[in-house]
């Protein structure tokens, strides 16, 4: 389950396995099972490629499934689900909740009846599924320091009921120990190795001690946090190597550089250094289990800003993270397992939210795609259009033609491309923002050889205007014409220049955390915790900086709980 951090902790996980890329034939549930039951971790691994989660589902806390919002699940989603092109499910459980008093820790057995029904159903239609213990990873098993005895007791007692229940169950389900484990109370990195340690080999031991089908099962099991630096990497490798089983499997989780998968800091965009932590991430995973033979799941991935609120990561930059996420997690053996809470393909009307995403991601499984430097182009309004540049990413791809609507564009008259520059013509510019209407006039559909089309939004706009508000430390409400621009993202001061508010490092705050704009209803609100972090008797200069390059200032007052703004 995805958790923010501070940006010394650099989040992790990935998107597509390498090895399981050319895997494009779909076996019947009779020949998966025979295959998954002679395959090394590594065939396994790779044909689970690619891999979705159950999340916000079986680990959610309350009376049952549905606690969290999500329908339960049928056979016929998981039909749905399969069809979108996943090879695996991985299923997260909380087990705590639904367990007796010590010593013997009895799981309740409709509970259990109920997690097994799904599993059957998704093996049955030819899934591979993980199941794990997920919630208990933040609820009772970080007590280990100063409670170990009886965390180490129910861990155990947990892990031999689950082993038994599923004993006879086909190869093609996993097991993963814990996850994203983490200890509060350690005495530091070398406890947190020693904790680590034993709850991956308690596992293990649990395990393989009760026969049948898990005699071979493979076993999944996270370094510290699911995070994939290489001390807790080192530590994992120590583990296996002293367990000395061929049927174990690496986790590592992957939510891309944390500044820009929750837009802070000036992280607007899937810039270098935003792909560089990517890359060395996948070299380092690739490196230290997949090229000594330890396949490599990416037990989840995503960004963190998706579950702050819309628009926190620009659709053009997520787009091309999750494109060479999916190019470099293939090209690296990575096997990949998509986050999500239901936010992403909806558990009712089984429907892709955003399809675009859906059709990048399931391209990436297989292929690269062409990007561009920007999906957006904005258009002054009431003034002449001027030529307007994009640079290209091909990828391995060329261009072949551009589309406005079902019109295609002439090269050469609308549009000319130099090396990686695309040039639109003031003219074509002009004809496609006739209209003159504030927002999207247009949609150009950028066609390359391979991959899916790069959408370029041509946007009529006028600079924004900003009005003077009053408000208090519980909420400030300031009303803003967007004009058709969009705000990218945010700067806070103080007189001095220092940084004012949340996460006092950077001048620029995070979005939907520090501040929230509603492009619809014309308003950016600052709420309690960008306020909470607002020394008294100040006055504080926002700067807001608008994708159309646009930049406007604002001047905020407090003294004690009022707040005045007013516009420069």
């Amino acid at each position: 389950m995805p958790s923010s951090a501070g940006l010394t902790r650099r989040q992790v996980m990935t998107t597509s396995a390498a090895l399981a890329v050319t895997a494009v034939s779909v076996p019947t549930a009779a020949q998966a099972a025979g295959s998954a039951a002679s395959a090394s971790a590594l065939d396994v691994v790779a044909a689970m490629q690619p891999g979705w989660n159950l999340g916000n589902t079986f680990e959610a806390i309350g009376a049952d499934e549905t606690a969290w919002g999500n329908p339960r699940v049928t056979r016929a989603f998981l039909r749905r689900l399969k069809a979108q092109g996943f090879k695996s499910i991985r299923i997260p459980v909380t087990w705590g909740q639904h367990e007796g008093p010590a010593p013997a820790y009895t799981l309740d057995p409709a509970f259990l009846a109920r997690l097994k029904e799904v599993v059957d159903w998704a093996l049955a239609d030819g899934f591979y599924v993980l199941i794990n213990m997920h919630g208990d990873a933040w609820q009772w098993v970080p007590d280990m320091p100063t409670r170990h005895d009886e965390v180490l007791a129910q861990y155990t007692a947990t892990w031999r009921q689950i082993a038994a229940a599923f004993r006879d169950e086909p190869r093609r389900l996993l097991f993963e120990s814990i996850n994203e484990p983490f200890f509060n109370g350690s005495s530091g990195d070398e406890q947190n190795a020693v904790l680590i340690d034993e709850l991956n080999t308690t596992f293990h031991s649990v395990v393989r001690a009760s026969g049948g089908r898990n005699a071979d099962r493979l076993l999944v099991m996270p370094t510290l946090g699911d995070t994939p630096d290489q001390p807790k990497i080192d530590t994992l490798l120590a583990t296996f190597a002293a367990l000395d089983d061929p049927n174990l499997v690496a986790s590592i989780h992957y939510y891309s550089f944390w500044p820009f998968s929750v837009n802070l800091a000036g992280y607007t965009t899937f810039n270098a250094a935003t792909q560089q932590d990517l890359t060395d991430t996948f070299d380092l995973l690739h490196r230290s289990f997949v090229a000594k033979g330890i396949p490599v799941v990416v037990g989840e991935y995503g960004l963190l800003g998706w579950d702050s609120g819309p628009g926190t990561v620009e659709e053009g930059e997520t787009l091309k993270y999750l494109e060479h996420l999916g190019y470099y997690a293939r090209y690296r053996g990575l096997t990949t397992m998509l986050w999500d809470n239901g936010s992403r393909f909806d558990r009712r009307t089984t429907q892709w939210n955003d399809p675009s995403l859906y059709a990048q991601i399931r391209s990436s499984w297989t292929e690269r795609s062409g990007t561009a430097s920007t999906d957006q182009l904005f258009v002054p309004k009431g003034k002449p259009a001027t030529d307007a540049t994009i640079t290209l990413n091909f990828n391995g791809t060329r261009l072949k033609r551009i589309d406005a609507g079902d019109r295609p564009l002439i090269r050469g008259a609308d549009y000319t491309v130099s090396g990686s520059t695309l040039t639109i013509a003031a003219a074509t510019l002009g004809r496609l923002t006739a209209s003159q209407e504030y927002g999207t006039n247009a949609v150009l559909s950028l066609r390359f050889t391979d991959g899916v089309p790069w959408a370029v939004h041509v946007i009529t706009y006028d600079k924004p205007v900003l009005t003077s508000a009053t408000g208090t430390t519980t909420s400030l409400v300031i009303p803003t014409a967007f004009n058709g621009d969009k705000l990218a993202t945010m700067e806070a001061v103080y007189a001095d220049g220092t940084a004012a508010g949340p996460q006092s490092w950077t001048t620029y705050k995070q979005f939907n955390v520090a501040f929230t704009p509603d492009h619809a209803a014309g308003t950016i609100t600052l709420p309690k915790a960008f306020f909470d972090e607002v020394t008294d008797n100040t006055t504080v200069t926002l700067t807001f900086h608008f994708w159309s390059g646009a930049v406007l200032t604002y001047t905020l007052t407090r003294s004690g709980t009022a707040v005045a703004g007013t516009a420069a």
